[in-house]
This record gives structure tokens, C-alpha cells and sequence, in this order.
């Protein structure tokens, strides 16, 4: 194993001009539980760049809670939470058979440096993550995968699928229910779609019109713009589901919409993080919300079942060279693509 690796750090929170590629990196120490990677791909995702801008802070000028967990970084930080490669070194109490395993990480982390954690951290949050040649990750979480599908097409999947999957395992969707997603040609979105046909359920999608065809080419039986009127569309209290990425100023719609009993499950805020929330209809309707952000124990298995039975495909939009993380992560905040923008990463 070589001593030193190629990656992207960030040095601190602010644009892009914070990550900076480095071929002088250490490559990562393991401790006993931990497994090491050498990464092929890894994709672009609202985590990494919400992380970078220090979005994720509710304290104005102040970066202390700034991270997925609402601590404060450590930098320089590797970045990248979706990542597909190979296990080539295991540490002290891991199995050594282990090694030559394809695998995907399960970015939502219960363990960093084989010690629990409480609360939960992610995978290029807490700690460095895969936007580098070499990663490591408790052995835990990084799942042996068995497919035909490219490293690349495997690294769209990690993020987005599984917290798609969590926000449908939340609310309990089945194929009685009929669902409606927002935000739905994102990466989480284009997955809601997707895993939502796999359970049996109606899917309603809303998005831009140039992209409603291709939501409907997926699976979504519906698709509205977001210019549509959506009660007029849908008709009131006619949605059980809500699976939601977008919040802002329509949100109050998505509650009109709902079902008695109906269940709201939530999972980002790109329209903007405060919403107004009528309590009455909260409550004259019965109704259930779910902040989704800490997987279930189940849930990345189940994305690995899926892909190994080919239940969903990869929607790759874009592939760029790791040193190119500042070209991919503008052409991901245009949102002008249909699923994942991933860096493919060169071994020396």
C-alpha cells in the first residue's frame, strides 16, 4: 500500500475555491473495525455542498453547528458521502476475507474509528469521506454489492437511494397509497420514484416541464410542473404520502393535499427551510410528519437487494474527473440534469 494519495480537501466552509486537490494526502490509519477503500467513484450530492456552505447552521456568523451532526468540523475535511470501491486492507478484528470486496458505503454512519456514536455522524461530515483515491469506513458499513453496473453507476445510489428508502420506510408507504414527491428529478427525488413503483405505490411527481416526460419515462404515473395549480390538479385531501425535498413557500399546499391520517415525510429544504404551518390543519386532519435524516438499521440492506435483483436503475446525468469537483459541483447547483452528477477517481 503506498503512503500518500491523491483527493479534493476542504479547508473551510465558503465556495469552491475552499476545496483544493492535494497528491500529498496521508492515506487513511485503520483501527480495528475498519475497513479501507480504494475508490472508484463517488458522487455529488446536496450533503457535501450544503456541508461546504455551512448551511446546515442555525446560529448566524457562527459555524459551530455547522455540520451534518450539528457540531462544528475539523478541517481540512475529505468530502464525499457516496462512494463505490474496493476493500484493499482490513483492520485487526475484521474479517481478511473481506478484502477484494466491491462494496458501497453506507454514509450515514453508527461508527467512526471503532467507536459508537451518539448522535449518528455521516461519511464526509464527521469524518473524511470518499472524494479521494483511499477512504476508510467502519467495516459495519461498507456492504458487499454483487452487480453488473459500473463503479460509476453503482455511486449514484448510496445517498439519495437510501434516503429516499428511509422517507418511504418513515411513512409507511404501500401499494395502496398514492404519493406525492417534490423536488422529484433531483438525485432523492428520481429514487423516491423509483422505490415507490418497487413497493406497488401511485406516484405523483412535480418538477420543471422540460424534465416532466423523463419522471414519467421512470415510473412516475403522474407529473406536474411547479407552475401547476396542485390542488386544482389533485384535488383536496386526495395525496396519503408527501415525500418531500423541497419546503419553501409552497409547503403550506402539500398539507391541503393530504389525506385524513395522511402521513408527510421530509428529508431537505431546497425551496427554503422555513415554511408557515397552520397547526389546525395539522391536527383537524390527523396528520403525521416525519423528519427523516438517520437511516433505519434496514434500510441500506434493502437498497442492496434492490440492486442486486435489479428492481432500480442508475440515472447518470454527468461524469467528471475528481480533479474536476468545482466543474461538477456547478453544473449539480444549476440543476439543469436529470439524476446523479459522479467523480470518477484515477488510481496512481
Amino acid at each position: 500500500m503506498p503512503n500518500t494519495m491523491s483527493g479534493i480537501v476542504l479547508t473551510e466552509h465558503g465556495d469552491t475555491d475552499k476545496l483544493h486537490y492535494r497528491d500529498n494526502l496521508s492515506v487513511p490509519t485503520l483501527t480495528n473495525h475498519d475497513v479501507l477503500i480504494r475508490v472508484s467513484a463517488a458522487g455529488v450530492n446536496n450533503t457535501d455542498i450544503n456541508t461546504r456552505l455551512a448551511w446546515y447552521s442555525k446560529k448566524e456568523a457562527d459555524s459551530s453547528d455547522a455540520s451534518w451532526s450539528g457540531h462544528a468540523l475539523s478541517f481540512p475535511l475529505i468530502q464525499g458521502a457516496d462512494v463505490c470501491g474496493t476493500i484493499v486492507a482490513v483492520g485487526g478484528k475484521v474479517n481478511p476475507n473481506r478484502i477484494g470486496e466491491r462494496v458501497l458505503i453506507e454514509p450515514c454512519l453508527q461508527e467512526i474509528d471503532s467507536e459508537k456514536l451518539n448522535p449518528a455522524g455521516y461519511f464526509g461530515s464527521e469524518c473524511n469521506g470518499g472524494f479521494a483515491e483511499y477512504t476508510k469506513v467502519a467495516d459495519r458499513h461498507a456492504y458487499a454489492i454483487k452487480s453488473h453496473l459500473s463503479d460509476i453507476e453503482l455511486a449514484s445510489f448510496p445517498c439519495s437511494y437510501s434516503t429516499a428508502e428511509n422517507m418511504l420506510s418513515r411513512a409507511n408507504v404501500n401499494e395502496r397509497d398514492r404519493i406525492l414527491i417534490s423536488g422529484a428529478s433531483g438525485g432523492v427525488g428520481s429514487a423516491a420514484i423509483q422505490l415507490a413503483k418497487a413497493r406497488g405505490a401511485y406516484v405523483v411527481a412535480i418538477t420543471s416541464a422540460d424534465k416532466r416526460q423523463a419522471l414519467l419515462d421512470i415510473g412516475a404515473d403522474q407529473a406536474l410542473t411547479r407552475e401547476d395549480d396542485i390542488v386544482a390538479a389533485l384535488g383536496e385531501s386526495s395525496i396519503d404520502v408527501v415525500i418531500d425535498l423541497v419546503a419553501g413557500q409552497q409547503w403550506p399546499v402539500f398539507l391541503e393535499v393530504l389525506k385524513p391520517f395522511g402521513r408527510y415525510a421530509v428529508s431537505g429544504a431546497i425551496g427554503g427551510a422555513f415554511v408557515e404551518l397552520d397547526v389546525r390543519t395539522l391536527y383537524l386532519k390527523d396528520l403525521s410528519l416525519f423528519g427523516c435524516t438517520v437511516l433505519a438499521p434496514d434500510v441500506f440492506g434493502n437498497l442492496i437487494r434492490y440492486l442486486e435483483q435489479g428492481k432500480i436503475k442508475p440515472l447518470v446525468a454527468h461524469t467528471y474527473p475528481l480533479k474536476e469537483i468545482v466543474q461538477a459541483q456547478e453544473a449539480f447547483q444549476k440543476k439543469n440534469h436529470l439524476g446523479k452528477i459522479v467523480l470518477t477517481v484515477t488510481q496512481s
